[in-house]
């Protein structure tokens, strides 16, 4: 089953095949992205490659408005997290994802699970996001806030490891650190609290 991130936002507008292509090259010259579907200014799927012809990633763009496929997608995130934890972040995420007007879907191919082809990736996807208002999803992860903090446990039980976190009190998000597979951590954190031992961030 393909694997998919995303990165949802409330900007309509998007950047131009070749405004992405520039931020990709900067960076990571060994990467290119094409059109796969759609024009160079109103691009609908790119392939994000190695110049060695290595496929890393097919990009999406869905937008969102009444009958579309980004709109379908919204309604079944909003019901997929109906029993997730914690109740605040669920609670947040929907009221952010109703106002959603476009996504962009990754389906991550064979070479991002190179680590320079994954570096590529996730620089495509962050340029994506830094634009503003908007956060990211993972499958078998969650979702972000707008800071890039994990917000919302759809993990499996077997994870493990430190991941940055926030969670939402009295509307305003505190951030930290805590490892995935410590039970006490996990506990607080689907509760919504900060774990007794790490120390957390207030947002700005």
């Amino acid at each position: 089953m393909p694997y998919y991130s995303r990165v949802l936002t409330r900007q309509e507008e998007y950047p131009s095949c070749e405004d992405l292509a520039q931020l990709l090259q900067a960076d990571h010259p060994d990467f290119s992205l094409s059109i796969e579907e759609g024009t160079e200014e109103e691009w609908e799927v790119l392939l994000l490659a190695s110049v060695d012809g290595v496929e890393i990633a097919l990009i999406e763009r869905n937008p969102v408005f009444e009958g579309s496929l980004g709109q379908d997608e919204i309604a079944e995130f909003i019901e997929d997290i109906q029993d997730c934890k914690p109740e605040s972040a669920v609670e947040w995420l929907e009221e952010f994802m109703l106002s959603v007007r476009m996504i962009y879907a990754f389906q991550h191919l064979q070479g991002a699970d190179l680590v320079e082809g994954g570096n590529a990736l996730h620089a495509l996807r962050a340029a994506l996001w830094e634009r503003g208002e908007a956060i990211i999803q993972a499958d078998d992860e969650g979702f972000t806030n707008e800071d890039g903090y994990h917000i919302l446990w759809q993990f499996t039980d077997a994870v493990s490891g430190p991941w940055n976190m926030g969670v939402l009190q009295d509307e305003t998000w505190f951030h930290f650190t805590m490892d995935l597979g410590d039970p006490e951590h996990r506990e607080a954190f689907l509760n919504g609290l900060i774990p007794a031992d790490v120390t957390a961030i207030q947002a700005s």
